[in-house]
């Protein structure tokens, strides 16, 4: 299986570096592009550099090599995900803007009818926001902001965010054996393991 993988510089790189790092113990090869204001974010938001980020994925393509292997349909691949999407980058993509290898790698999946996961991150959105990421479902894309799910009771960030990576490669019937929902439990289970929070404040149980 061969996947393209973008980040570009919203909030949250690290949601990129764990389906790269997922991708590779699962034996996918992956092709990486990044934004120019990404590897800002990444190094902002995280102890990971450039070269650590790049030494993940299979191959490393410059966002401004339009002539690329990955921006031309007759490369074969299963799909490419955006983690995180930008704004910038999902006008680009709803408007088939393709200034970059980014938005060309992006226009290319859909044009050739493949799988193309916006992880956008932003919020509150405007109107302009919602009609941008209507375009991009209606085009074919599917939109998958990285909304925390609670039901496997994360302890850590990580945990978080390894939930949203493998639901995201979920898209691609790839299995990263993250947390999955189980079914809801009796409430008198879930009562006896969860921590007396009111209790604890020294509040009344009961009052």
């Amino acid at each position: 299986m061969r996947l393209v993988v973008a980040i570009t510089g919203a909030s949250g790189a690290i949601y990129g570096v764990r389906i790269l790092q997922m991708l590779s113990a699962l034996g996918v090869e992956s092709h990486l592009v990044t934004s120019r204001h990404a590897m800002l974010t990444l190094t902002t938001e995280t102890d990971w550099t450039p070269e650590g980020l790049r030494s993940l994925a299979t191959h490393v393509h410059p966002v401004g090599d339009v002539g690329s292997v990955i921006a031309s349909g007759s490369f074969q691949h299963d799909g490419m995900i955006i983690a995180p999407c930008s704004v910038k980058t999902l006008s680009g993509v709803a408007n088939c803007y393709a200034d970059n290898l980014v938005t060309r790698a992006a226009d290319v999946t859909l044009k050739e009818g493949r799988r193309l996961v916006l992880v956008f991150r932003e919020t509150p959105l405007h109107l302009g926001h919602l009609r941008l990421l209507t375009q991009a479902a209606e085009m074919g894309a599917t939109v998958f902001p990285p909304v925390p799910a609670f039901y496997h009771e994360p302890k850590v960030i990580d945990d978080l965010v390894d939930q949203t990576a493998g639901r995201v490669l979920d898209q691609f019937g790839l299995d990263a054996a993250v947390a999955r929902w189980e079914g809801m439990r009796p409430l008198r289970e879930r009562q006896d393991q969860q921590p007396d929070h009111q209790a604890a404040l020294g509040e009344p149980v009961n009052g």
